[in-house]
């Protein structure tokens, strides 16, 4: 095991500890209450009893979700932020061109995710500590209302025990995304704060990742955004995960203006050095990376090697995602020749791009896959001349 992931397996540990812990508790709560009401019960009152806990955590779970993104919400338009997008696991509210519409979104390592545009810097700083922990706060506000809540009701009585597992689940959001830490994917509200604070070039890093999704949202091309904002950082600077995300950006820049000789070499080098940067992002651009060899010089072994046992499960869990859509096309298309695979990722794409919440990145990513055809019929017309 290399050092790199042996350091992602170590920061992993306190979510997985975590998440054990709180459904430890939860798990004993449940099964002290299920022996204590069962005595003398059937088993289909038991069976009763063993559905209401399930559907309670259910709930719990569900309900702090949303708690925890309309936190954001709340302390974001306090702050000076608008509003851009609201999502629930994959149901997503955004606004276009002064309307709330509805679209289906789902991201690799997020359960939810409130955006919003941010305000104009102000003396080089903006607000950002109240915005990224308004969900924990929120979430610890809920658990302790529901353990308040826990103390008036009949001990024993099914209320009491729906407000013992919402305070519990409360309680493990609030630590799990206050707490910084890595979780997995991405950086928790805490972690992400913890780099705001230590230095001004983070808060512009997440005021530019804030911004530029906030012109996504509009219907604005990463193309087409001011040059300025796309200088790549120091490596020491690349260290922060919040001025990492400007290298990412930058790099995605480059990608969508097809100068792929230039994103390539950028996402090599992004990939090399010790960065802040997310495991999300690093396997995205592993997937453009892939996309630039297969359009390129297409070399089998090259493509192996970028498949590692992550990657692949990375693509597969976000198997409906439009760049990882492109890039399957892709290497159906012209790494394996396999036309009919290639036209059942393509029907897949197309379906997922009729919902997709970013049109200008839908229009991004339809002609990189044409880019990925024209290539596949000039080699196909070569080989008929060959011949």
């Amino acid at each position: 095991m290399n050092q790199k992931k042996r350091k992602n397996v170590w920061q992993s540990l306190p979510v997985k500890a975590g998440f054990l812990a709180a459904g430890g508790v939860c798990g004993f709560a449940a099964g002290w209450y299920l022996m204590e009401t069962g005595k003398g019960k059937s088993l289909s009152e038991r069976l009763f009893i063993l559905a209401f806990l399930i559907l309670a955590l259910y709930l719990s779970v569900l309900i702090q979700v949303v708690i925890h993104e309309a936190g954001h919400m709340a302390a974001g338009m306090l702050t000076g932020y608008r509003f851009c997008s609201f999502r629930i696991f994959s149901f997503m509210w955004i606004k276009e061109h002064g309307k709330l519409e509805f679209r289906r979104f789902s991201l690799a390592g997020t359960g939810g995710q409130c955006l919003m545009a941010p305000p104009d810097f102000k003396n080089g700083t903006i607000p950002v500590m109240l915005y990224n922990f308004g969900g924990p706060v929120m979430n610890a506000a809920a658990g302790m209302a529901a353990t308040a809540f826990y103390f008036v009701c009949e001990k024993g009585s099914f209320p009491a025990l729906a407000a013992q597992i919402f305070a519990l689940t409360g309680f493990m959001f609030a630590a799990l995304n206050g707490i910084p830490m890595h979780m997995g994917m991405v950086d928790n509200d805490g972690y992400n704060a913890l780099s705001l604070s230590r230095s001004r070039k983070a808060q512009y890093g997440f005021w530019m990742q804030m911004k530029v999704n906030s012109l996504i949202t509009d219907g604005v091309r990463l193309k087409d955004m001011p040059d300025e904002w796309f200088a790549v950082p120091s490596d020491e600077d690349m260290k922060n995960s919040m001025v990492a995300v400007q290298g990412v950006l930058a790099a995605g820049r480059l990608m969508d203006g097809m100068r792929f000789a230039g994103a390539d070499q950028l996402m090599e080098r992004l990939l090399k050095i010790d960065s802040g940067i997310v495991s999300l992002h690093r396997h995205l651009m592993i997937c453009d990376r892939m996309y630039v060899e297969l359009t390129g010089q297409n070399r089998q072994e090259v493509l192996e090697g970028m498949m590692t046992r992550d990657q692949v499960r990375l693509m597969k869990t976000m198997k409906n995602y439009l760049p990882i859509l492109r890039t399957a096309y892709t290497y159906a298309l012209l790494g394996q020749k396999d036309t009919a695979k290639a036209e059942q990722i393509r029907t897949l794409f197309e379906k997922n791009a009729a919902v997709y919440p970013y049109p200008a990145e839908a229009g991004s990513e339809r002609e990189l896959i044409a880019l990925a055809e024209n290539i596949y019929n000039k080699s196909c017309k070569n080989v008929i001349n060959d011949i």
